[in-house]
């Protein structure tokens, strides 16, 4: 019996020491597997159960960045060309009209030859239209011959008619001073009359 008891008391007493070293061993492998699972909460799920920590897609990235910039200094290229071009605009001058060119030969002629069955009476207040409208129309008239394609020398004779009468005339085309120069003035559209009648192509 008391060796009996003894083998039974050694082999509780190692059952003993087997089951504490398993115990230990279990709690090891228990806390070594909560730390794991403890820091992959951290790391993984840590970050995204906070709602108000700033999600990695939260920020501008570069491209939205620079093309914001992009865009900005686009618009500001943009504004200052926009305002060069308005300094510009309002430092020019207007453009003068430019003059019309002189008629042609055979329609002012026309306009002159409308005259000629018109007079008027010196003194008698009637001949401020009369003679202001022969005057403007050999005016017109020499000018279309100056600018014709032929040349100034094809109308020798009439220029040189009106050069005298303007020379006579000045620049007083009031109808007192008109009225001094009727007779010359009349002749000088009867003469140009006469000439335009000897040269059809002139006029026709």
């Amino acid at each position: 019996m008391p060796v009996r008891t003894t083998a039974r008391s050694g082999i509780r007493g190692a059952m003993n020491a087997d089951a504490t070293g398993l115990r230990a061993t279990a709690v090891a492998i228990l806390a070594a597997a909560a730390l794991v699972s403890c820091t992959q909460g951290q790391t993984d799920g840590g970050l995204r159960a906070d709602p108000s920590a700033p999600s990695a897609t939260a920020s501008p990235s570069a491209d939205q960045v620079e093309n914001a910039d992009s865009v900005e200094n686009a618009d500001s290229v943009e504004n200052a060309d926009q305002a060069e071009q308005a300094a510009t605009e309002a430092t020019e001058e207007p453009t003068a009209p430019a003059e019309p060119a002189p008629e042609l030969v055979r329609d002012a002629f026309a306009t002159l030859q409308a005259t000629l069955g018109e007079t008027c009476t010196p003194g008698a207040g009637d001949c401020a239209y009369f003679l202001g409208r022969v005057t403007q129309e050999l005016t017109e008239l020499d000018e279309a011959m100056r600018a014709d394609p032929k040349g100034p020398g094809h109308f020798k004779q009439p220029l040189a008619d009106m050069k005298v009468l303007f020379g006579k005339l000045g620049k007083d085309r009031s109808t007192p001073h008109l009225e001094k120069f009727f007779s010359e003035i009349v002749s000088t559209r009867d003469g140009i009359n006469t000439w335009m009648q000897d040269h059809p192509d002139d006029y026709r």
